[in-house]
């Protein structure tokens, strides 16, 4: 899987195609920015906490500077750019530019992040959800490059995702398009509650956080094995502990991963019946490292299983579904690709 810290794959700026453009990818933790050539390859790459609780002047100061952070490390000047991008965990409004409620980023709601870090780094930003910057990344250099049109699912300690479509990401009216993870797939009285307010959402029943809590229960009813073993030890409950006690044997621990597997098998259905992508991809951290590990094999086969049983024929035989290449790199990769998808779309150039 690709990742930042692999520099095999980053050029120099004296290889790059023209133009060059910069992504920045905000999240709760982390900011993560890259420049990048006219083909999508890394020039340069930097890292910094996010600092959240510094409040949203503070985070606008330093997404702009490493603007220029990134410029001095390609050894690029500022004006050889041609647009810059930014993803920031949604929901938000595309059009102004402004952060809704955020979550995990308390005190941004209502703050025009778009605009000041425009001025901050000196370049026009084009904004974007992160899950969508996420999906854009993987449809341009990643697993979806061969593919037309893409949904793209993001798995973490919620589920995000993103649909591609001719080149173009799915925004919706109010920029609140391709809210996956808010999928209803339960409607019953005991569905479960989502971190949303709302009950019976896919992330619910298969987000990293609901993978935790549906373990939890489990072993609070009395299940025995290396799972409950190794909680009863001290270790901390979490989707990798659940991962190697299912790689020991432990059947609670597998059947909690692939019963999130066939949760998501359901929402993805849904979506290929919705939308008709030539793909599915499936990225974030909670894809237990993929098809080169047992349970991440055992997992996708487990949504593909789902897929097969649950969708239309044609789809379910012609839909390509697969894991994401780009790793933790998605997410400033696409949005400084919608960044050039903004410019050439200014210069008359197509996609």
């Amino acid at each position: 899987m690709h990742n930042a810290s692999d520099r095999s794959s980053w050029i120099a700026a004296t290889e790059a195609s023209r133009p060059l453009f910069v992504g920045l990818d905000l999240g709760g933790t982390n900011i993560k920015a890259g420049m990048v050539d006219d083909a999508g390859r890394t020039i340069a790459y930097a890292s910094q906490e996010s600092r959240v609780d510094q409040g949203p002047a503070d985070v606008a100061v330093r997404l702009g500077g490493m603007v220029g952070t990134l410029c001095d490390l390609a050894g690029v000047a500022s004006d050889e750019l041609a647009g810059v991008g930014l993803g920031t965990p949604g929901p938000q409004n595309l059009h102004t530019g402004v952060l809704y409620d955020t979550g995990n980023m308390p005190g941004f709601e209502g703050f025009p992040i778009r605009d000041r870090v425009a001025e901050h780094c000196g370049h026009a930003v084009t904004f974007a959800n992160d899950a969508t910057a996420a999906a854009y990344g993987e449809y341009w250099t990643g697993s979806g490059r061969s593919l037309s049109s893409m949904v793209f699912w993001t798995l973490g300690t919620g589920i995000g995702g993103g649909v591609i479509i001719g080149d173009s990401c799915l925004e919706g009216h109010h920029s609140h398009a391709t809210e996956c993870g808010h999928i209803i797939v339960d409607t019953s009285d005991t569905a479960r509650d989502c971190p949303c307010g709302q009950r019976g959402h896919l992330e619910a029943y298969a987000s990293a956080t609901s993978l935790v809590a549906i373990a939890r229960e489990k072993l609070a009813c009395g299940a025995a094995g290396p799972l409950a073993e190794a909680v009863a030890a001290g270790e901390a409950l979490t989707p990798v502990l659940i991962a190697q006690a299912a790689r020991l044997g432990d059947q609670l621990a597998l059947d909690l991963i692939l019963d999130a597997a066939r949760w998501m098998g359901i929402g993805t259905v849904n979506l290929m019946h919705i939308i008709d992508p030539e793909g599915v991809v499936l990225g974030g951290a909670m894809t237990f490292d993929g098809e080169d590990d047992p349970i991440g094999r055992a997992y996708i086969e487990r949504v593909r299983q789902e897929v097969r049983e649950q969708a239309f024929p044609v789809l379910a035989r012609e839909t390509t579904i697969q894991y994401a290449t780009l790793g933790g790199d998605a997410g400033y990769i696409g949005a400084a690709g919608l960044a050039r998808v903004a410019f050439r779309r200014h210069a008359g150039r197509g996609s």
